[in-house]
């Protein structure tokens, strides 16, 4: 018994109501969001672990440690694409068993080299289950506010797998050896292959021709080479490397371009960019993943070299957050049915601004309470937006694109955040480098020791542990006052950000229309110019709701 090749009987944007089989599959598409979330987080762990096994050099361990994101960034374009064309059910199937055996490559693997590889395998595999789950979501749930739900239960595995990895990761380790936390993978992407075709509609484009390979390669590399250069950037500074990388990328990314442009069957429709409902949800969710994640690096740092929290009790303060978030995706839809989207997401930018303007108190960083309070309320704030943004693209896109429209909305997240932790990690670091420039420092450290002291807030921890002067302690605390002053010039800049995203919102958004069949599913390339395609789409949930103006 298998799902049908094609669900056309039901129009999107209808009341047809989804089955009990439709709500068991997305249970089904859950458990790769759910892993893919987990295996970002449960390799930290496991680092010193693998450390003393593998004895990995140092660039080899960053590259078992950023590898698989970067992977995901660079394919999710190009296996977006490919699951419109063969098929999205067939391409999260093929992922879910490349993510297995890699799985268990990864699991076995005897050196860095083989770890590396297996890392980079997953990253891929990763990009094929990530669009392919969110395109069948629309598929499956022609219902607008089922699919609301639907997508915000889809972002909630998310947080759930991000917040699970350290602790199953901790409590495998306990008991196995590193290699173990991969294996956890291999029963869920089993139960994958076997429930897939029983629950899981097929659904390909009918047009679609070859995929364009020097596309693909182009897509991959650029993403890669942007990614790198802000990781190395957040790392560094912004030096020759950095720089380097990051132009490469965005040269290929400007051939690319001019590569769609000229071909009849382009990888990336460029066409579905030139619709509001598309391209304003793409860049309102990278600036809320922009800040959200390069200010919950900062939290987790704040609460361990400031407060002095060990690294479990730092989680445990983290938890608020987590919950709060939870709790803003899943109540996005309920909010989507009473009022526009475009109304709920100005109300949720300007929610997210007040918890960073409660966090840019001076000394906040010293209060677990603010930190805390702060933190969840941005959470409460930055997932309905999140939420209702991809709602928005995978509605407005024609049915045919649904999987590319998806990627394109994944990657910006994924570009949001590396650009996060560069951009704001650099103000950081920079107001951080400039207090302690003056500090008189005890006679005993070596210059090593003067150097990370003088670079980074954990630096100056590690340097200063050993220090017998009496001088320690009081540049301890100018260190952290530096640090906080910093956290505090963050938090300002990512309240001003989300007040200008909320104010564009209600600029751009305050005439939406709700979707409509003719507008969903014709061809984003007929109307590039016009408004009868661009103002539609608007008001996803709301149509279910019957709120159409």
């Amino acid at each position: 018994m298998s799902a049908p090749t094609r669900r056309d009987t039901a129009p999107q944007g209808t009341d047809t109501k989804a089955t009990r089989r439709e709500w068991i599959g997305l249970l089904v598409l859950a458990l790769p969001c759910l892993l893919i979330a987990m295996d970002m987080t449960v390799l930290h762990l496991a680092v010193p672990h693998l450390t003393a096994s593998l004895n990995p050099t140092s660039d080899q361990l960053l590259w078992i440690v950023d590898i698989y994101g970067f992977f995901i960034a660079g394919s999710l374009i190009t296996m977006g694409t490919l699951g419109d064309r063969i098929g999205r059910r067939k391409l999260l199937m093929i992922g879910g068993a490349c993510f297995g055996a890699a799985s268990v490559l990864a699991a076995f693997a005897n050196t860095s080299e083989m770890l590396i590889f297996a890392r980079g395998v997953l990253g891929v595999a990763g990009a094929t289950l990530m669009p392919s789950t969110l395109s069948l979501i629309r598929n499956m749930f022609h219902n607008e506010k089922e699919r609301s739900f639907a997508i915000a239960a889809w972002m909630t595995t998310f947080m759930v797998g991000t917040a699970a990895g350290p602790l199953l990761g901790g409590v495998v380790l306990s008991y196995f050896w590193w290699g173990a936390v991969f294996l956890l993978n291999v029963p869920v992407m089993a139960l994958l292959l076997l429930a897939a075709p029983i629950l899981l509609p097929e659904h390909r484009a009918e047009k679609f021709g070859r995929i364009d390979l020097p596309s693909a390669a182009l897509s991959l590399t650029s993403v890669l080479a942007i990614i790198y250069g802000v990781k190395v950037m957040a790392a560094y500074g912004f030096g020759g490397e950095a720089l380097s990388a990051i132009m490469l990328g965005l040269l290929g990314t400007w051939v690319f371009i001019r590569r769609q442009r000229k071909l009849d069957d382009p990888l990336l429709d460029l066409g579905l960019l030139y619709r509001r409902t598309i391209s304003v949800p793409i860049v309102i969710q990278t600036a809320v993943i922009f800040v959200g994640m390069a200010y919950f690096m900062f939290l987790s740092q704040s609460l361990q070299l400031v407060i002095g929290l060990t690294p479990i009790q730092a989680g445990m303060a983290m938890l608020p957050a987590t919950v709060s978030g939870i709790v803003g995706s899943l109540g996005a839809p309920v909010l989507l049915g009473r009022f526009r989207p475009g109304s709920v997401m100005t109300g949720a930018l300007v929610l997210t601004a007040f918890g960073f303007g409660l966090l840019s108190f001076p000394g906040s960083a010293g209060s677990l309470y603010i930190l805390a309070t702060g933190a969840a309320i941005f959470s409460l704030g930055i997932t309905p937006v999140a939420m209702i943004c991809t709602d928005m693209v995978v509605t407005a896109a024609p049915t045919d694109r649904t999987g590319s429209a998806a990627a394109m909305s994944e990657t910006s997240a994924e570009l949001g955040g590396a650009l996060g932790i560069a951009v704001l990690g650099s103000v950081g670091t920079a107001i951080y480098r400039d207090a302690m420039l003056d500090t008189d420092l005890p006679a005993n450290l070596t210059a090593g020791a003067i150097d990370a002291l003088r670079s980074t807030l954990g630096g100056a921890v590690h340097a200063l542990a050993d220090a017998r002067s009496g001088l320690a302690g009081d540049v301890l605390l100018q260190a952290r006052t530096a640090f906080s002053d910093g956290l505090q010039v963050i938090s300002i800049i990512c309240a001003l950000l989300m007040v200008l995203s909320a104010i564009g919102t209600v600029i751009v958004l305050r005439n939406a229309k709700a979707e409509t069949d003719a507008g969903s599913d014709a061809d984003s390339n007929d109307t590039p110019d016009g408004d009868t395609e661009i103002d539609p789409a608007l008001q996803p949930a709301a149509c279910a709701a019957g709120r159409i103006d």
